[in-house]
């Protein structure tokens, strides 16, 4: 075996071991780069989808309720104590709206307005007198408080008793409103559960920040009873497509600060349509929804600068770090011009 002699061995040179370690910090920077691109974006995928979720859940629940704002079951006429009668008192922590007659359940005076709404102008302001207070929270400025009232969707087949919620008992000429679902004079009825809902956007304290969150008010064991539902709903708007001149067909789209009693409370005329004298449920028609939807935690590498337009407002560009998404939807109010379900 040939013998290697030693003082023939070389190492690398001190040009190589750099030449070496700046292809190394190439490649090194290159793997870091793909990296990082792919968090971020990983990251803005994440707080987009995050948006999309929370604004199309916000639409979908307020298109629900939109679309059965009005409904009671068989009952045909008009929903006031003339003919649901009796009611119960008034639940506890009772929501009461803008007008005389606009609490969970109709009076003898007024129009029994089922559906309304306002535009909070001022942070911590509670038009309906029910919201629930708490320290470090606000009501957003800016956005709106709608409330609605309908009976859901399925009627009870069997008598129900032990459940604490409020029933409309009725027939298509008159009905009444019970605690329970044992005893009921109404001849050849049908019980559907009596609802009450309130929306608004309440912020909520966290660390140095307020984070948007929407708030539903529901009748919770003879009780308004409210809870936080969707977190990041930064603002909701509503623009109500009225009919001025009972023709069936809507002829503007009004903000609920521009709305007046009348509007909010006209009921009766003529189908002119069908050329009945239909008595219509209300002036309102159409619905335009509008959901501001933010990220809960901010992005310091994003700066929003974008300007929302929510029906008749424009909301400037805040110039922080919250990304942002705007969800709009018109519905159309079925329930307001027909006179069976």
């Amino acid at each position: 075996m040939k013998k290697i002699n030693s003082k023939y061995q070389q190492g690398f040179s001190l040009l190589e071991v750099f030449v070496a370690l700046a292809i190394g910090l190439v490649i090194f920077a290159g793997v870091l780069s793909v990296f990082v691109g792919m968090r971020t974006t990983t990251t803005e995928t994440s707080n987009y989808g995050e948006l999309q979720e929370n604004g199309r859940f916000a639409v979908s629940l307020l298109t629900g309720d939109l679309l059965r704002q009005d409904l009671w079951g068989d009952y045909t006429g008009t929903f006031d104590l003339a003919s649901i009668s009796p009611v119960p008192v008034a639940p506890g922590n009772d929501c009461n709206g803008g007008g005389v007659n606009n609490g969970s359940f109709p009076l003898a005076i007024g129009t029994f307005r089922t559906l309304w709404g306002q535009t909070i102008t001022a942070a911590g302001l509670d038009p309906l007198g029910c919201f629930p207070s708490a320290a470090d929270t606000k009501t957003k400025v800016g956005s709106d408080v709608v409330q609605f009232k309908r009976v859901l969707a399925a009627p009870f087949a069997a008598v129900t008793a032990g459940e604490s919620h409020y029933y409309l008992t009725a027939n298509t000429n008159s009905g009444t409103v019970l605690t329970n679902l044992i005893a009921t004079t109404v001849a050849n009825a049908r019980s559907w559960q009596y609802q009450h809902h309130v929306y608004y956007v309440r912020e909520e304290k966290q660390g140095s920040d307020y984070v948007p969150v929407l708030m539903q008010g529901r009748l919770v064991n003879y009780n308004m009873k409210f809870e936080p539902i969707i977190d990041g709903i930064e603002m909701i708007r509503f623009m109500y497509g009225v009919d001025l001149d009972d023709d069936g067909i809507v002829d503007a789209f009004i903000s609920a600060g521009n709305m007046t009693d009348a509007l909010w409370d006209h009921k009766g005329g003529t189908d002119n349509v069908n050329n009945t004298n239909k008595s219509l449920s209300t002036r309102i028609l159409a619905v335009k929804v509008y959901v501001l939807a933010r990220n809960v935690l901010p992005d310091n590498k994003y700066t929003d600068t974008k300007t929302y337009q929510l029906g008749d407002v424009l909301v400037p560009a805040q110039n922080d770090h919250y990304r942002r998404l705007l969800f709009s939807s018109t519905i159309t109010l079925h329930n307001a011009s027909i006179d069976s379900w």
